[in-house]
């Protein structure tokens, strides 16, 4: 039999107890999601997309983030984030690694949360409080575009003080000294046992001697009443931050939704649009959640580049972690409107001939699994 020696034994319980704390105080937490499905859409012109795409729901991300306890109710964050495509294993961004998120800050129980770095804004967090798709496919607002992070993000989280939160960022543009391009975003949300209402918003200032000094404007209005089984949303977008391209009259954005500045030469920082949207769920059983989504996007330049749009989808829990999707939608264009359907993630096989898209009515029916780890 082997017997262990004291002073053995009294280092073996100072590790372990060292690590037991370390362990307490401190968590790195691998994560991640993976989002397939099946996409078949047809332009009223004829022409038709069959494919399989990524990121109907949650695009297909890994992250890495941590929380180190430093005690008086302060505490150390950081989180890592990439996103990529499951059905050919490209990243998302080939320019960068961590295209999604990069920030390290400081949190207090007390006094909110300090954040440096790239990193969602506070448009993009609340798409849960948009629509019943979490503002992804089916998603009239979605389709219009919605700006999601930028680099050299400072921002602040406020404590939920009375039911209220305040979130504010400032992104700084890499650049020549003197340059005011930066983004500005900011939210206050407010929420009850059946309500939430909130607002959220942002401004791209155009770079220093621009030819067109306006800012790129973002305002998003929402409301949700919350039942046991049925929530309802409704939201409002005002926003100028929709451009042509070659593809169509509405293809492009001024700023850009995933970083980028207002460079302030484009003449459609003039024109805006108003997007209303109405959607609502029920969950039929705990499993089983169906939605309905209504939306119209008004051009209000009077160009007739607006559109209508709807949505039915259902979603299913396998798991806590897996979820099935189907879903049915349609984004009737005006005259001379130039709108398609768009996921968590753009489509890589979409319409590309602007025959197919400007003044077009475009319909899809997709299915698909969405897992998370």
């Amino acid at each position: 039999m082997f017997f262990a020696r004291p002073h053995l034994i009294a280092a073996a319980a100072l590790l372990a107890a060292g690590a037991a704390q370390a362990q307490s105080l401190s968590s790195v937490t691998l994560y991640g999601s993976l989002d397939q499905y099946l996409n078949a859409m047809r332009s009223s012109s004829g022409a038709t997309i069959k494919s399989v795409e990524d990121g109907a729901y949650l695009r297909s991300r890994f992250g890495v983030r941590g929380l180190e306890d430093l005690g008086g109710g302060l505490s150390a964050k950081f989180q890592m984030e990439g996103g990529f495509s499951a059905d050919n294993g490209t990243q998302a961004d080939g320019s960068r690694f961590w295209d999604r998120q990069a920030w390290v800050g400081l949190a207090s129980k007390d006094y909110g949360e300090l954040r440096i770095g790239r990193q969602n804004g506070p448009i993009q967090t609340r798409g849960g409080y948009i629509d019943h798709t979490a503002r992804t496919l089916g998603s009239v607002i979605n389709n219009f575009g919605v700006p999601s992070r930028y680099d050299n993000d400072v921002s602040y989280l406020s404590p939920r003080l009375a039911g209220v939160q305040v979130e504010l960022h400032a992104a700084l543009p890499e650049s020549a000294s003197g340059n005011r391009a930066m983004v500005y975003q900011w939210a206050l949300d407010y929420v009850a046992d059946a309500y939430r209402l909130g607002y959220l918003g942002l401004r791209g200032r155009p770079q220093a001697g621009a030819t067109v000094d306006r800012n790129v404007v973002y305002d998003n209005l929402y409301a949700n009443w919350m039942g046991e089984k049925t929530t309802v949303y409704l939201a409002y977008v005002h926003s100028n931050n929709n451009t042509a391209t070659a593809v169509s009259n509405n293809a492009g954005t001024i700023l850009g939704n995933v970083g980028g500045v207002n460079a302030g030469t484009n003449a459609d920082l003039h024109n805006f649009y108003n997007i209303v949207q109405l959607s609502a769920d029920y969950k039929l059983t705990p499993q089983l959640r169906l939605g309905a989504l209504v939306g119209r996007i008004a051009d209000q330049s009077h160009r007739d580049r607006g559109a209508n749009g709807a949505a039915l989808t259902a979603y299913y829990d396998l798991s806590k972690r897996t979820m099935l999707l189907g879903q049915v939608e349609t984004l009737r264009n005006d005259s001379a409107g130039g709108w398609r359907p768009a996921g968590s993630a753009g489509l890589k096989d979409n319409f590309s001939q602007a025959a197919d898209i400007n003044g077009r009515t475009i319909s899809g029916v997709q299915l698909g699994i969405v897992h998370r780890f």
